[in-house]
């Protein structure tokens, strides 16, 4: 089944024009998520879940918080392989998603509901163990959304804190210890920011 779920994914790129991983991994059977900073044409946060073999991924464009009362815009784009979890480095300009991409967070996912049918009712509940993201999460489907693929990203009052005690939480990456800026000098690229 994840490679069904690949085709869009696997239609947007070119295997030999890009680093990124073309899947054929199995899922963990653990459940696992990622946030990846991602400075494409606007630098944005991806949010990715493990469902089904795949990493069910939205793009979050004005980053996430930790604070319960935000809510954030989460765009669901096409779901990606399971090697993406550790990926990071430079998409090449002119590819799609071209532009540098960090491992901000990483850890645990548990789904505290059935995520097959959440997905399907547009209903996510789950738990984020990671180690900057701590605590229970809820992805709500815009019903009124121009595309469909508009949710909402919201952090439940129950359980967890984010690392730092003002809330904030630090922009490199949990992998290279680099920022974004730091990787596009490294790779020779650009940072639009």
């Amino acid at each position: 089944m994840p490679r069904k779920k690949l085709e869009k994914y696997r239609e947007k790129r070119a295997s030999e024009r890009t680093p990124e991983p073309f899947g054929g991994a199995p899922g963990t059977g653990v459940g696992v998520f990622v946030v990846q900073l991602h400075a494409a044409t606007r630098l944005h946060y991806d949010l990715r879940l493990e469902i089904g073999g795949v990493l069910v991924s939205w793009a979050v464009p004005r980053g996430i918080s930790a604070d319960p009362a935000d809510r954030k815009l989460a765009v669901h784009v096409e779901d990606h392989p399971i090697e993406y979890i550790e990926f990071e480095g430079v998409i090449p300009a002119g590819e799609y998603g071209g532009g540098e991409m960090i491992v901000w967070d990483i850890g645990r996912c548990i789904m505290l509901e059935d995520p097959e049918e959440g997905l399907e009712k547009g209903k996510l509940l789950f738990e984020l163990r990671g180690h900057k993201l701590k605590g229970v999460w809820t992805l709500v489907r815009l019903e009124k959304g121009e595309t469909g693929k508009e949710w909402l990203l919201i952090r439940e009052r129950r359980g967890g804190h984010p690392i730092l005690e003002d809330g904030s939480l630090p922009e490199s990456s949990i992998l290279s210890g680099l920022t974004v800026e730091q990787m596009a000098r490294r790779e020779g690229g650009w940072y639009p920011g």
